[in-house]
């Protein structure tokens, strides 16, 4: 038996790479991975050659060290069985379903603090345990109110997570754009009022939340944000740029933009919330969400080309590999 480990050797260019199974150490457990999710943000970056090379891969996540230059295996969302437990680790880990923040391998290892125990949940259905979380906190850094307008630019993954949670607010109006008709028909069963192509605009939003990775929805998200509204910034451009009109209209708006990135939570909600107690959140969440909305396409690790292809298409929206 040999380990397969997914990595991005040049723009456009995937490879799996085969190696002994790792041991695991005195403090580690190892994982045979069941499946694991693409992340349709970074990962599709990184295959497409928009991710900057000399940004930290991810400064929170033990497994991703170093930056995002070529060769790097990349991913956050294996779940898997523990095969084997080290020296000093309990046996009672053996066997169990767990979640890790960790690359597309099939086999990997890790200490017990970087497991989140996930049993009883269809392993699909648990690779979205990080993108679940990611829309916690887009909905954290955007506090919508009762009654609020709110739109989200873009229903990929992320956004139609976003969509989900945000229907189960009181808001008055729910409103979500993208240029795919399938997804707007999704957006509208998970709760939207209305879904509607870029070409239709928006208009007094309270809150814009834009998540569709384009830099020009940007400036589409600002437009459609009436006076003293925000506009929340979950996309991640890479090295593109966002042409943006703060001219005219927006000089006396009083517009609020903010970044939103899941590493870290907001400092005005640190006092009680910390990346733990969201992280519970999000895994109680998990049993309310159906994968079949959300996870459109399954295919082995070694068609992994096939799967980014898929999605820089936009004929994918979720998607799971398989070992």
């Amino acid at each position: 038996m040999s380990r397969r480990l997914l990595r991005f050797v040049e723009p456009r260019t995937v490879e799996i790479e085969r190696g002994p199974v790792p041991t695991p150490a005195p403090e580690e457990l190892l994982v045979e991975t069941i499946c694991s999710g693409i992340s349709p943000g970074t990962e599709l970056m990184l295959f497409r050659g928009d991710a900057p090379a000399d940004v930290p891969a991810d400064e929170t996540i033990a497994a991703l060290s170093g930056d995002l230059s070529y060769p790097v295996a990349y991913g956050y969302a294996c779940v898997g069985r523990v095969t084997r437990v080290g020296d000093e680790v309990s046996e009672d880990w053996l066997d169990r379903q767990v979640f890790a923040f960790h690359p597309h391998a099939s086999h990997f290892t890790a200490p017990p603090r970087d497991l989140v125990p996930i049993e009883g949940e269809p392993p699909e259905r648990a690779t979205l345990l990080p993108h679940v979380e990611t829309a916690l906190s887009i909905c954290m850094d955007a506090e919508p109110s009762i009654g609020e307008r709110i739109g989200v630019f873009g229903q990929g993954l992320i956004g139609l997570l976003t969509t989900r949670l945000l229907a189960a607010y009181p808001l008055s109006r729910l409103s979500t754009v993208d240029g795919s008709a399938d997804r707007r028909d999704r957006s509208v069963a998970l709760g939207a009022d209305r879904s509607i192509p870029p070409d239709e605009a928006l208009s007094d939003l309270d809150c814009a939340i834009e998540l569709s990775g384009n830099p020009d929805a940007l400036d589409a998200a600002i437009a459609a944000t009436g006076y003293a509204g925000r506009v929340i910034l979950g996309s991640w451009y890479g090295d593109r740029r966002a042409n943006l009109d703060l001219g005219g209209r927006f000089h006396r708006s009083r517009i609020s933009i903010e970044s939103s990135q899941v590493s870290t939570i907001a400092p005005r909600l640190r006092g009680r919330w910390d990346t733990d107690r969201r992280l519970s959140l999000a895994t109680k969440w998990l049993s309310r969400v159906d994968p079949d909305t959300f996870l459109t396409h399954r295919l082995s690790v070694e068609e992994a080309a096939e799967a980014y292809r898929l999605l820089d298409r936009r004929e994918a929206v979720g998607v799971v590999l398989t070992y």
